[in-house]
């Protein structure tokens, strides 16, 4: 095989792995991602109780100005009850009467919801302060093993990036920005194999004459159909 086409065989090979890094990155991380996402989570619902239990503290708040102002108002009913004159004014009053005790009723069963609610609210909110709690305890220690497999990972890729510098270094500078011009919209398929004489990167048959200079090994050649780079497996590959 041509030494140049044997250079850029490895070389595709290096880039290949080096592309394998990346899934591998994602899949250590993809854990610790999904923790963060469940803590993430848990506080926005820890923000979501916080919030509800102030709009409803709020709201009770105004509940009680407004018994307040219905005590006030039960208070006038009644003075007004001494200096009645006619029969029409008394059965105005009694109604006027019935309707505020009516709203005090209503407010205090609206002040027991909202309290409940409040408790309620507390509750979970405590709930889920212990569950974050634990769950970052869980992303502390996680944190520490996905550190470590990242370290070993990087140390890997670092010795194959040396090895590709150490190649390119010795691939003439034409020949390499033919191959990098190949590898943009290839990606990983840029050096292919021909096998059962086709190209294993576009699947299609090469011709005789093509597949005899391949065959020979002695220069570079592109697949006639997709332009990817061509060679012959060996027995040991």
């Amino acid at each position: 095989m041509n030494n140049y086409l044997n250079q850029l065989v490895n070389l595709a090979k290096i880039d290949n792995q080096l592309d394998d890094f990346e899934p591998k990155i994602v899949k250590i991380k993809s854990n610790l991602d999904k923790l963060k996402a469940e803590e993430e989570e848990i506080n926005s619902n820890i923000s979501l109780c916080k919030k509800i239990k102030l709009e409803e503290e709020l709201n009770n708040r105004k509940n009680e100005l407004h018994i307040i102002e219905l005590g006030k108002k039960l208070e006038e009913i009644i003075q007004k009850n001494v200096n009645v004159k006619t029969q029409r004014e008394a059965k105005a009053l009694v109604v006027e009467e019935e309707i505020t005790k009516e709203k005090v009723r209503f407010t205090n069963d609206e002040m027991e919801r909202i309290e409940n609610l409040i408790e309620y609210k507390e509750m979970e909110n405590e709930r889920l302060e212990e569950e974050l709690k634990l769950l970052r305890e869980n992303i502390a220690l996680v944190s520490i093993e996905v550190d470590k497999e990242l370290s070993i990972l990087e140390e890997e890729r670092t010795k194959i990036y040396q090895l590709k510098n150490e190649l390119v270094d010795k691939i003439p500078q034409k020949i390499f920005e033919f191959y990098q011009k190949i590898k943009k919209w290839a990606k990983n398929t840029t050096v292919v194999p021909v096998r059962k004489q086709a190209c294993y990167g576009c699947f299609l048959k090469i011709d005789n004459n093509n597949y005899a200079e391949i065959i020979k090994g002695e220069d570079i050649r592109n697949c006639p159909h997709c332009g990817r780079i061509l060679y012959i497996e060996t027995m040991e590959e």
